[in-house]
């Protein structure tokens, strides 16, 4: 499997660099998400940029970083979709269930807003106990 790994302070952006997400490709992506989740790492970008297909073993992989995320109170992002794999998403209906956004930037943006949050409702949380 061909990928690119930028590992951040709150978030790792994971670039596959495959044509097509399917069988050959879908284990070896789950064992990556798994080894970042046992690493800490709770908010992944998934840039799909170079990908244009995906079939049944590659949503699953996907679906399996997703809970893994929201397990370990985090986000999974997936960006750049194209238009083929967006469609696949849509008649599987799971563009409801994960996190797409049109830019890696924006995911950037939208997982520090995130953490601002989280850290803002736990400092709340702390003031409540007192």
């Amino acid at each position: 499997m061909k990928f690119s790994i930028d590992k951040q302070e709150k978030y790792t952006l994971l670039g596959l660099e495959e044509e097509k997400l399917d069988t050959l490709v879908a284990p070896d992506l789950k064992s990556e998400f798994i080894t970042l989740n046992a690493e800490g790492v709770s908010n992944i970008i998934l840039d799909l940029g170079t990908t244009k297909y995906i079939d049944s073993s590659g949503l699953s992989a996907i679906l399996v970083a997703n809970r893994l995320c929201e397990n370990s109170n985090g986000t999974l992002i997936l960006t750049s979709v194209t238009d083929h794999v967006m469609k696949l998403l849509k008649i599987s209906q799971l563009d409801s269930v994960l996190e797409i956004l049109p830019t890696v930037q924006e995911a950037i943006d939208t997982i520090f807003m995130n953490e601002i949050q989280k850290e803002i409702g736990g400092e709340e949380g702390i003031e409540e106990e007192e």
